[in-house]
């Protein structure tokens, strides 16, 4: 499932390179590494509490929005339902596709924006702008 997740967001990029960016990385590193060994991808992560170096510490919920400006794409993995809101406005913000893998059978907590429900393969997620 998480390759077909990977192959999803990959599919998305339609610039040379597309930049995207995961928030709320954790420890969880499938789907970035896949993203990062793509020639045409730059992509970075940021979390509120990085787990090492290559983390970039921001808080979604007052985000540095200088990070995502040239933003092509940002996707997060089970992201909290308290912080899907805050994630979304920043995808807003940044004028950019947002790609959100909520927990197995949880609702999205968009408020008011409406988000479409994409099935990849075995993958289930929620898009925005894409």
């Amino acid at each position: 499932m998480w390759q077909n997740f990977a192959e999803y967001i990959h599919l998305q990029c339609d610039k040379n390179p597309t930049r995207i960016c995961e928030i709320g990385v954790g420890k969880f590193t499938q789907v970035f590494d896949y993203l990062s060994k793509q020639d045409n991808v730059e992509i970075f992560k940021t979390d509120i509490s990085p787990a090492d170096l290559s983390v970039i510490k921001d808080d979604v919920t007052k985000p540095n929005l200088e990070l995502y400006k040239d933003v092509d794409i940002i996707y997060s993995i089970r992201p909290p339902s308290e912080l899907q809101p805050y994630i979304i406005d920043l995808a807003l913000k940044a004028k950019t596709k947002l790609i959100i893998k909520p927990l197995f059978n949880e609702d999205l907590n968009s408020k008011r924006v409406q988000l479409k429900l994409k099935n990849y393969k075995k993958a289930s997620f929620y898009i925005l702008g894409v």
